[in-house]
Formats: C-alpha cells, structure tokens, sequence
C-alpha cells in the first residue's frame, strides 16, 4: 500500500518550518546599547536622543526620537544602558519601537524600560532592556512608542 503525499506533505512542511525558525534564532545576535534622552511634557510627552549600538566590537551611532501619551508631567534626562536582542546586523535595531511602563523622578532616580520593536515578522522582532539614572522632576505612567535611525 502507497502513502499518499498529502499525509507526508503537511509534516514535512512543518519540519521545515520549524527547521528554518531554528536557523533564524541561530543567527541571531545581541549587541550593547547606550542612549541618553531628554524627555519633557504635560500629559503628552516628547523625547530626543542618541545611542550608539556596539555590535561585533563596532559602534553603530544612532538618533532617537519619541513620544509618550498618558499621565505624563515634567521633565527628565535619562542615561539608559542596557542589551539589544535578535539583531541581524546593526540596521536591524532601525524600526519603531513600542513600550507600556512608569517611572520617575526627583532630582534622580532611576529608569528601566523594554521596547519592542514592531516592524516585520515575528521572527525578526528586536528587542531592547534598557535601565539606568534618570534626573529631572518627571512622573509618568503612559504609553511610548519610540523611532530609532542610524546616522
């Protein structure tokens, strides 16, 4: 008795499916962030910054610009440290990025964010764990998004 393809067809599109997600997660890589931004509003928020992106032992500098609605008031200068995850060359951290989080302070502080990149495939999401001092009067629950060119 012969197997009809259409039994082996499905399972062997799987294994390759699965096989190339596998493939994607192996190449990709992580790379260190830094990035100072100023941030200043009343309940909407804007943000201007620079980062740099080390990847491979270079340094890909980076402008970054945001903006953040919901319960935001003051102003603040964040210096955010931190690990940019799955990049596939320095021009994949370039995107738009989305976050939902609060923070604050008072003459100093302290900052922590995750940002996810929403551009492309799933597979080819770029996330960054950014933490660090912020200084500046600033009280914020809202959420962000947040664009992010090389230079």
């Amino acid at each position: 008795m012969r197997k009809s393809c259409l039994h082996v067809a499905p399972a062997a599109l799987l294994g390759i499916l699965w096989l190339a997600g596998i493939s994607t997660a192996l190449h990709a890589e992580t790379g260190s962030v830094a990035v100072v931004l100023t941030k200043g509003g009343f309940i909407l928020g804007v943000g201007r910054g620079e980062g740099v992106l080390t990847l491979r032992g270079r340094h890909y500098p980076f402008t970054v610009s945001g903006i953040s609605v919901g319960g935001t008031i003051g102003a603040s200068t964040t210096k955010l440290v931190g690990q940019a995850f799955n990049l596939r060359g320095p021009e994949s951290i370039e995107g738009t990025y989305g976050a939902v989080g609060a923070g604050g302070a008072l003459a100093g502080g302290a900052g922590s964010v995750r940002l996810r990149n929403t551009n492309g495939a799933i597979t080819n999401v770029v996330i960054l764990q950014l933490s660090g001092p912020k200084v500046g009067v600033e009280l914020s629950v809202a959420a962000a998004g947040v664009s992010i060119r090389l230079k």
